[in-house]
């Protein structure tokens, strides 16, 4: 091998080992970089982790201290719903209580509407009929039927009997004329009382359909009808005195009953006049409601139901003094059959002693007789007991008939 290619060779190792020293010391330079880098970045994890686990550390002592946070509270509530269940018990029951209130009201509500529409109903088929009624008694028949009517129920309600304790529609005749008033109420003596029972009617219904509350013309109109209704009863009142009804009737009192089948009607005539009923009575008309006039009739039927006492007291006295003349009569009779008894009596004992002390002594004496058997034979026992006398006063005889006897009275 020559020098040159030695040399080159001994060049070419010498760089070789330059350029591997060099590219070691690089490799060095860049691990101690990396290594660097790798220690700061170690160092950062370190802080990271560390604050991580301060914060994990203090996420936990949160949690414990909400933990016993909520244990508490719960603790607290428990204890507070513990306290509370008398009242959770009690607003149940008033939650309860409400709900059944609730619903009854409810209900209630919807029987009430019921009630409500029932009772518009019946109100408006009452106008209808009062309409009705009202234009009824607008006809002097009907409403002299209306008041005949009233007056029958009422007298039959006091307890009156019609034929008996009254008449309907009885002729009656006096110096005034004939007439006929609607009945005739027999009183006890032979006495009866008139009753008239037609009542003017039209002003009072003209006013009634006008409200009390009116004002105005409506009230000056009601007022003008007022005083006509009353104008028309003080006519009626006059009528009825002409006829003089108590006149034809038999010691009757002098005054005629004007029944008004409505109190009503009566009311707001002395409302308005004051002094009607005086005037009635000037007139010898006596105005009756029904109210007054049942307790009229109520006076009579009570009138006839003592009377009926007294007839009958009259005839038990009677009976009973009849009852008592008999005893008295029959007390002689009594004393006879005392005496019939004591002679019976006497007779008896007289057959049995003349038997004991004769008849059987000489029966034993008799041939052929066992004396033992007579013996043996019961014999009758004479009578000792006295009879008892009466001594009641009403029992005894009378002095005429125990001298015709021939006995003195004990």
């Amino acid at each position: 091998m020559d020098p040159l290619s030695l040399i080159l060779i001994v060049v070419a190792l010498a760089v070789g080992v330059a350029v591997g020293w060099f590219a070691r010391a690089a490799r060095v330079t860049e691990g101690a970089a990396e290594l660097a880098a790798a220690r700061a970045e170690v160092a950062g994890l370190r802080d990271a982790f560390a604050r991580q686990e301060r914060l994990s550390q203090e996420a936990a002592e949160r949690e414990r201290a909400e933990r016993a946070e909520t244990a508490q509270r719960n603790s607290r509530e428990s204890q507070i719903l513990t306290a509370l269940s008398p009242v959770q018990e009690s607003l149940h029951r008033m939650q309860q209580r409400v709900d059944n209130m609730e619903r009854e009201r409810r209900e209630q509500f919807g029987q009430v509407a019921e009630q409500l529409r029932s009772a518009q109903v019946i109100d408006e088929q009452l106008r209808q009929t009062t309409e009705s009624l009202a234009g009824a008694l607008r006809s002097n028949q009907a409403r002299g039927v209306w008041g005949e009517t009233q007056l029958r129920r009422i007298v039959e309600q006091a307890g009156l009997i019609n034929r008996v304790d009254f008449d309907v529609q009885a002729a009656i005749t006096s110096d005034a004329g004939a007439g006929r008033p609607d009945m005739l109420i027999h009183l006890p003596g032979h006495t009866s009382i008139a009753v008239d029972a037609k009542a003017p009617l039209d002003a009072f219904l003209d006013a009634m359909a006008i409200p009390e509350t009116a004002t105005g013309d409506d009230a000056a109109r009601r007022g003008d009808l007022m005083k006509k209704h009353v104008k028309a009863v003080r006519s009626h009142i006059d009528a009825l005195s002409k006829k003089s009804y108590w006149a034809g009737l038999n010691s009757s009192p002098e005054f005629v009953i004007c029944f008004i089948p409505s109190e009503s009607v009566l009311s707001a005539a002395l409302s308005e006049d004051p002094g009607l009923l005086e005037y009635g009575f000037s007139k010898r008309v006596a105005l009756a409601s029904p109210v007054n006039l049942w307790a009229v009739l109520k006076t009579v039927a009570y009138s006839w139901t003592q009377q009926e006492v007294s007839e009958e007291a009259k005839s038990l006295f009677d009976l009973g003094t009849q009852l008592y003349d008999r005893l008295g009569s029959l007390a002689g009779h009594t004393d006879g059959m005392r005496r019939a008894i004591e002679r019976t009596v006497d007779a008896y004992n007289g057959f049995v002693g003349s038997l004991e002390s004769r008849v059987l002594v000489t029966a034993r004496k008799f041939p052929g007789i066992d004396p033992s058997k007579l013996e043996q034979t019961a014999s009758p026992a004479t009578i000792d007991r006295p009879l008892r006398r009466t001594t009641a006063e009403e029992l005894l005889p009378a002095p005429d008939d125990a001298v015709a006897a021939g006995t003195t009275p004990n």
